[in-house]
């Protein structure tokens, strides 16, 4: 009875159904727990967004139309006429909003991420399309989360005479414009975020995956440059690929502030059709240049702090795995 038992755990095509939190198919994946990934997802994803503050802040001003201080697409313009009519504070002004929301959404993120991926994935663990299918699971949920404080960031940013800080923000609008104000702008972020997502993971994977073939006996000690690097390429194509759904999500995020236009409804259609109005079809390209120098360096942060925090917790485990690179 014992030698059944014991050559029925050596089947490799024995999966037990009970004590799931044994199986080979959660060990398998990165010998890490799903509030582990969430952690490290957290970790990553405020790095990310407190480092490169500064050039989202920059963005925001250009894409921000109507009769906002800022109306060139130079990102010299931007930072000059920012720093000279506010100081340097100003680039920091919202980050308190990020500093709240990007956390939470970034578990949610890369934890949602990393479960569709498993399952998706099935054998193959270079299906390009599962990682794109992944991205856009975990995007649709996070989005949920982080879309209210990137509003009230976005405001923020703006100026420093609307609103005295997060919550006064947070207030007013609730006050002012109702609960579905945090949301207005929901629909078209998720639509950017699909698309920015789906390259962002297929391009990153894909990246990592040919650099490690590209030197494979080495690629266990240069793993922090592989991150970065494609990190940094999936962060810039997919910016660039989805820079016009941003500029409409930021025109009905601060709709109404700091003389911005406030739309009747929040149909893209409508907002795409005053944009090309007022500055032509490239003002759907308005910040494309500081959007993809935020995203690259980002992803370049969010990707190599990610895996770090993935390796730590795989150490923390025990797992004699961890020194392989995922």
């Amino acid at each position: 009875m014992a030698a059944e038992a014991t050559a029925k755990f050596q089947n490799p095509e024995f999966r037990p159904d009970f004590r799931p939190e044994i199986s080979p198919a959660m060990t398998s994946h990165d010998g890490l727990h799903f509030w582990q990934f969430m952690i490290a997802g957290s970790i990553a994803g405020s790095v990310e967004h407190m480092a490169m503050f500064p050039v989202d802040t920059v963005k925001t001003h250009m894409q921000a139309l109507g009769s906002c201080p800022i109306k060139s697409v130079s990102v010299t313009h931007a930072f000059r006429s920012i720093l000279q009519t506010e100081g340097p504070s100003a680039f920091y002004r919202g980050i308190a909003a990020m500093g709240i929301g990007a956390g939470p959404a970034h578990a949610v993120y890369f934890s949602i991420y990393e479960v569709c991926k498993k399952y998706l994935s099935g054998d193959n663990p270079n299906n390009s399309m599962a990682h794109a299918m992944s991205g856009v699971c975990a995007t649709v949920a996070s989005d949920a989360v982080l879309t209210p404080m990137d509003m009230v960031k976005q405001r923020l940013q703006l100026g420093s005479n609307a609103y005295k800080g997060v919550w006064d923000c947070v207030k007013r609008v609730l006050r002012e414009e109702g609960f579905g104000a945090f949301y207005a702008s929901y629909r078209t972020t998720v639509l950017m975020n699909a698309p920015f997502t789906a390259v962002h993971f297929a391009t990153y994977e894909a990246t990592k995956r040919a650099l490690m073939e590209v030197s494979p006996e080495s690629a266990t000690d240069e793993r922090l440059i592989v991150h970065a690097t494609a990190g940094a390429a999936a962060g810039a194509l997919a910016a660039a690929v989805t820079t016009p759904l941003d500029v409409v999500k930021t025109q009905l995020q601060c709709q109404g502030i700091c003389g911005c236009d406030r739309f009747k409804s929040g149909s893209i259609g409508d907002v795409i059709r005053v944009i090309v109005k007022k500055d032509g079809y490239k003002g759907l390209m308005r910040g494309w240049i500081p959007r993809m120098l935020f995203h690259a360096p980002a992803a370049a942060i969010c990707w190599s702090t990610y895996e770090a925090s993935k390796v730590f917790f795989q150490e923390l485990n025990g797992n004699k795995n961890s020194g392989t690179v995922t």
